[in-house]
């Protein structure tokens, strides 16, 4: 089983995906550990990414999913973006989590250090596309407890 859990940064991509992957016995891969110096410099300054630095790092997780199945945690906002990683790896599955900008917000706030700016997020909202039925998604809204999340997705699965 290959799983891409998607969503806007501070969506709880990262502790949903590891409990997950956990949960199945999976391996877990993070998306931000597989972005190149450049493309982490550029979200520090605060500069929006573009598909030409996306094409690569997607490429990327596309091998590590193609290689073997796991839990991705990716943001995957555009459907271009979950195409080019279904192209690497049929039979995808996706879960996107799901949350209010306001919520997000307080929790991107809540994680200082991370090289993503809270000031990124309305282009993280502006750029998003959420998932159509025909991705055949499961959308979990992210007020839900963590246990009871995951307890979803592992019936979904």
């Amino acid at each position: 089983m290959r799983v891409v859990v998607m969503g806007v940064s501070g969506s709880g991509k990262s502790s949903f995906g590891a409990a997950l992957a956990e949960a199945l016995s999976l391996p877990f891969a993070d998306a931000d550990a597989f972005h190149p110096a450049g493309n982490i410099a550029k979200m520090q300054a605060g500069i929006p990414l573009t598909d030409a630095d996306r094409w690569p790092w997607l490429d990327a997780l596309g091998a590590w999913l193609a290689a073997q199945p796991g839990v991705v945690a990716c943001s995957a906002l555009r459907r271009a973006y979950r195409d080019r990683l279904r192209e690497a790896a049929p039979g995808l599955r996706l879960i996107y989590l799901e949350g209010a900008p306001d919520l997000i917000a307080a929790r991107q706030a809540a994680r200082p250090g991370h090289f993503m700016p809270a000031s990124l997020m309305d282009s993280q909202f502006a750029t998003l596309e959420p998932p159509g039925a025909d991705e055949s998604p499961l959308v979990l809204d992210v007020t839900e407890p963590l246990e009871s999340l995951i307890a979803r997705a592992k019936e979904s699965l």
